[in-house]
């Protein structure tokens, strides 16, 4: 029986190679984007291209993130160029965004009579979040099981993290091996006409174009 599934979406690579697996694996999927007070809503236009492309229910959330210190909430604080990515936790960490993100996911899951909700993390080639690690997916998971009625009930939801121990790499050639339309997404913290090619998520997201052996689809300044 087909299962129904709720997918987090950004617009970005990474969430929508996530989707085309979700979409692949012959889940009936609906997709969640969030209007957070992000510093620009370039990768929600994006999210909704992929979504018209799928022919994919979008559902789009409103929440105020912009109290919470971050460059990718406030203006005032520059996103990091050209940083070389270490352990350590940059300014571009939104606070448990995806604490945020996966409360409201299980929640239009329970709504919707869905099982399973898909999130694009990657623990490998990332800029060091920690709610990006395969430790904190398992707790949340064991969460959701205690906290929600489906979970008491015995049917508790699943977080299905498919990309999550992927290099860019291996998930640009996911990508293209599912023919999933790179070229719709956006990637960049910023929101200009193109890429800035040397925030965090461009650089990841060059490197993996590079190390899987294709051009990027979308033009970089």
């Amino acid at each position: 029986m087909m299962q129904k599934a709720v997918v987090l979406l950004s617009g970005g690579l990474d969430s929508t190679v996530t989707m085309a697996q979700a979409l692949s694996e012959g889940n009936k999927v609906t997709a969640l984007s969030f209007r957070y007070g992000q510093r620009h809503t370039k990768e929600l236009d994006s999210a909704k291209a992929v979504c018209n492309y799928y022919g994919v229910e979008h559902i789009i959330v409103d929440i105020d993130l912009t109290s919470f210190r971050s460059a990718l909430t406030r203006e005032n604080i520059d996103v990091p160029e050209d940083r070389k990515i270490d352990s350590q936790i940059p300014i571009t960490y939104v606070p448990a965004r995806n604490i945020i993100f996966l409360s409201i996911a299980a929640g239009l899951c329970e709504s919707l009579d869905a099982d399973l909700i898909y999130i694009g993390a990657n623990s490998i080639d990332y800029s060091g979040y920690p709610d990006c690690r395969p430790e904190f997916f398992e707790a949340y998971e064991a969460m959701l099981s205690k906290g929600t009625k489906t979970g008491v009930e015995g049917n508790p939801l699943k977080i299905i993290t498919p990309i999550l121990h992927c290099t860019k790499a291996d998930i640009v050639r996911l990508g293209k091996e599912l023919k999933v339309p790179l070229h719709l997404t956006w990637s960049c913290y910023k929101g200009e006409d193109k890429a800035c090619g040397r925030c965090d998520s461009c650089l990841l997201r060059l490197k993996g174009f590079s190390e899987a052996g294709y051009a990027d689809e979308i033009e970089y300044r």
